[in-house]
């Protein structure tokens, strides 16, 4: 039975479409299968485009791609998705307030998997200036898609 993943940030420009690549990255290496992995938005700002340059990069740097289009988070995808990923706090209670009731999405931080309490929040780098703040996330991911697989997706 397939198992989906969606990855949730603000903008869908940062944070979840490095998540997404990571985690789709981490699968294949450990060849788990009939998994499928997206990434979404809370807010509309973005739609349509591509993710921020610095993401696109910094993901390049680790010799990975990221083909995504941004889009918003949709009522449907409580339903269709199994997890549902949020970066900090306030994308998690953004989510809590979205989910309908008869959503069948477990809602989770992706912190929570494999990282330190104190580590456990994915920042927002879109502030900040150059691509530092890009490369932690993408470290965070990395750590964090791997400890998520091998606690719940690997059999």
């Amino acid at each position: 039975m397939v198992k989906k993943v969606l990855m949730i940030c603000l903008g869908n420009i940062c944070r979840s479409p490095i998540a997404e690549v990571v985690m789709v990255d981490t699968l294949e290496k450990a060849k788990v299968k009939d998994v499928e992995v997206d990434s979404a938005a809370i807010g509309g700002w973005h739609v349509g485009n591509r993710a921020d340059p610095r993401a696109i990069s910094t993901l390049q740097k680790h010799g990975l791609k990221c083909t995504h289009i941004v889009r918003q988070i949709r009522k449907q995808d409580f339903s269709e998705f199994d997890f549902i990923f949020g970066m900090d706090e306030d994308n998690m209670s953004e989510l809590r307030r979205l989910a309908p009731k008869e959503s069948k999405a477990e809602l989770l931080m992706l912190g929570d998997f494999g990282l330190e309490k104190k580590n456990r929040i994915i920042e927002d780098p879109y502030y900040e200036r150059g691509a530092e703040g890009f490369e932690t996330a993408y470290q965070q991911c990395v750590v964090a898609c791997a400890a998520f697989m091998k606690e719940r997706l690997q059999k």
